[in-house]
């Protein structure tokens, strides 16, 4: 036996092999050590060594790879969300097949099947589709240029010639939308001269304003929930649509019911106001525009409770409905993974946009009217230029469906909410997330510039608006006083007066005392 074995091991030294770390006072066994007598050899007595009975376990080599194991898998699943793969269920398939995995299995819907890809891919890397059959590639170099293989197709850029339609809307939309911008940046280079002082003293008072928010009106609006409310663009009447399929009109801020428009045969779920509405429109010209869930898109006018027109009839179901500020063209999304954009001037749908593996639920368009911001159930958002159909930016971020989108009055700023409970706001491509979580769905975003720009965010099962400040991204103020979830919200940006609307079938006004 050599001496390291046959030597016990001093108090307070981890015993490796025992599995065991052994602690006592190394001082206190010095200081007895002095004190004691020796024994009759010269030794020191047993009775007067510190020893302590007190113990903790190391970890085991077995729970050290669990939690390897386990933070790889967190990682793991990190680089499957940044994986991007195609939209298209064909090419989905024919790359399982090429990583020899199932194309289908029992009950997998497009949107499942691709998550299984992105999985696989983040388990054997994005390589791998370039690895498979190596000898592939080399065949198909070998054959013409004119030869396709049946079932494949060509790994080359692509382009479809859209209508000339949609290329006269393109060239309305660039001519529309520079001016505009030159405007708002010559407006914002005048607003950077303004004195520091001035423009806090301004938001100072905004937000005194804001905390003083009280409810200065309610009403029993319709028979079944109120599902979307909507100022009109004079900020006089007010819009609502309910799950009855019915469509009102209010005088605000007396909450008089004006106009009842029937023509849904389904729950409808959002109506908006034409930008010239109340302004400049006619009221037997196209002031309003409704979408249910049948897939219809009903447009009305202010002299009759008929609808004034319907555009063609969708296979599935219309969750938001949005005017192009310059009230030539209607956004729409629908529940076929698409949205979609009509020309109101020539009656004709210009664009069929896809991007999105799941419904799009929300649009939002840009002020200068260049862009377009979609959400979609996928949890992505995505932003489109208008005037060159490309996708300019992919948001992510969020663990669930975006349910809304706003952009903000600058045009910098794109704020989202989803019903993972949380608020979003990205400029180019930073992403914040709002400091105080909410921990309800957010059903509703509405970005306001007033004196100085503030946030609402409706948040769905708290039964509240929250009012947050822009800048800090600090909650303000919380209007609570529904009964059941909140549906919506809106702004009149004349008055300053908040509206929403809520499962309770009631719809509320808020304003300053």
């Amino acid at each position: 036996m050599s001496d390291a074995e046959d030597s016990p091991t001093p108090p307070g030294v981890s015993n490796s092999a025992g599995g065991r770390g052994w602690y006592g006072s190394l001082e206190g066994s010095i200081l007895s050590n002095k004190s004691s007598p020796s024994g009759p050899n010269g030794t020191q007595s047993s009775n007067n060594i510190h020893t302590s009975n007190e113990y903790m376990e190391l970890d085991e080599p077995e729970m050290l790879d669990e939690k390897k194991a386990l933070l790889e898998e967190f990682e793991r699943k990190r680089r499957a969300r940044m994986i991007h793969v195609t939209t298209d269920d064909s090419e989905v398939k024919e790359q399982l097949r090429q990583l020899c995995e199932p194309i289908c299995l029992f009950g997998e819907g497009p949107a499942d099947r691709r998550n299984r890809l992105k999985d696989h891919l983040s388990r054997v890397g994005e390589d791998a589709l370039k690895s498979s059959y190596p000898g592939e590639s080399g065949k198909r170099m070998e054959k013409h240029d004119n030869e396709v293989e049946p079932g494949v197709r060509p790994e080359e850029t692509w382009y479809h010639e859209g209508p000339t339609t949609l290329k006269d809307a393109r060239m309305y939309l660039v001519k529309y939308s520079l001016p505009r911008t030159k405007a708002r940046l010559k407006k914002e280079r005048i607003e950077k001269s303004v004195p520091e002082p001035t423009i806090t003293a301004k938001k100072q008072e905004m937000q005194s304003k804001l905390r003083s928010f009280q409810m200065v009106g309610s009403q029993n609006a319709h028979t079944r929930p109120v599902s979307y409310v909507s100022f009109s663009p004079d900020g006089s009447y007010l819009a609502t649509s309910s799950w009855s399929g019915v469509c009102k009109t209010w005088k605000v801020p007396e909450c008089k019911e004006e106009q009842v428009l029937r023509g849904h045969d389904c729950y409808v779920d959002c109506i908006e106001w034409h930008p010239e509405a109340t302004l400049s429109m006619e009221a037997s010209a196209l002031n309003l525009v409704s979408s249910g869930r049948d897939g219809s898109v009903q447009l009305w006018s202010l002299s009759s409770d008929q609808p004034l027109g319907e555009l063609p009839k969708l296979e599935s179901r219309v969750s938001r409905v949005k005017f192009h500020p310059s009230g030539r063209f209607l956004g729409a999304c629908v529940h076929d993974n698409s949205w979609r954009l009509w020309d109101l001037e020539i009656q004709e749908e210009v664009l069929f946009q896809e991007g999105h593996s799941k419904p799009v639920y929300c649009i939002a368009f840009q002020g200068d009217g260049s862009l377009a911001a979609t959400g979609g159930m996928d949890a992505y958002g995505r932003v489109w230029d208008l005037r060159t159909g490309r996708c300019v930016m992919f948001l992510t971020g969020h663990q669930n469906p975006v349910l809304c989108a706003d952009w903000s009055p600058q045009g910098y700023h794109l704020v989202t909410g989803s019903e993972d409970n949380t608020v979003k706001i990205g400029q180019h491509k930073d992403i914040y997330s709002f400091p105080s979580a909410n921990a309800s769905v957010i059903a509703r975003l509405n970005y306001v510039s007033i004196k100085s720009s503030y946030l609402l965010s409706c948040r769905n099962y708290f039964r509240s608006v929250r009012l947050w400040c822009h800048g800090s991204f600090q909650p303000l103020r919380s209007l609570e006083g529904h009964g059941q979830k909140v549906m919506a919200v809106d702004v009149n940006m004349h008055t300053e007066v908040i509206a929403t609307c809520s499962f309770d079938r009631t719809f509320k006004l808020w304003g300053p005392d």
